[in-house]
């Protein structure tokens, strides 16, 4: 692997930003050259924020050329078709089955075939009932984490790493929760991406 491209896409309150150090802060505990940039939209209203993680032997750049990507970590479904240009053919994305309505577009024009559409367009897509996971454990914060159990599956780190950085991520009082919705994100992922 030379350098492995990570999109990650979603809105303001998602933990987009988090998620984004924690990945890539695995990368660089596993021995790897990590780059990192994040873009914030209008993220306090619910805006668009994106955040580009690349590892490698030698990582050059922070930000991905477009078309490079090789998956996306979607936590919104408008913002994972918004953005799935800088996805490789064939790329996978981890998609959650999450909807947040933009200010400026009345429900009944968002998209009810975004998962189709994307898979139309030739990627892999693996939609999650993230909201959900982390409902059962008891808040809806930990959305992210379970998403990040998902794409542990897909990325060549150990899991010990991955709870080792998410412990020191998250503040203290959410640890354990955090854990847990790692673990269940990793159950997901052990199913819906193993052949």
């Amino acid at each position: 692997m030379e350098v492995y491209n990570l999109f990650l896409c979603g809105t303001g309150g998602q933990g987009i930003v988090l998620a984004g150090r924690i990945i890539a802060n695995v990368a660089f505990k596993s021995g790897f050259d990590v780059r990192e940039s994040e873009i914030h939209g209008m993220s306090q209203r619910g805006g668009t924020v994106t955040g580009h993680v690349r590892f490698g032997k030698v990582v050059y750049s922070p930000t991905i050329p477009l078309g490079q990507a090789d998956s996306m970590l979607a936590l919104e479904e408008l913002e994972a078709l918004r953005y799935c240009h800088y996805l490789k053919k064939n790329a996978l994305i981890i998609l959650n089955a999450r909807r947040v309505l933009p200010a400026a577009l009345p429900e009944e024009q968002y998209p009810k075939d975004v998962e189709e559409r994307l898979k139309n367009k030739g990627y892999r897509v693996f939609k999650v009932q993230a909201s959900g996971v982390a409902k059962e454990l008891g808040s809806s914060k930990v959305e992210n984490t379970v998403l990040l159990g998902v794409l542990s599956q897909v990325l060549p780190f150990k899991p010990e790493t991955w709870e080792e950085v998410i412990a020191t991520s998250v503040p203290p009082k959410t640890v354990e929760l955090n854990l847990k919705a790692f673990r269940e994100g990793r159950k997901i992922g052990e199913a819906l991406l193993q052949p």
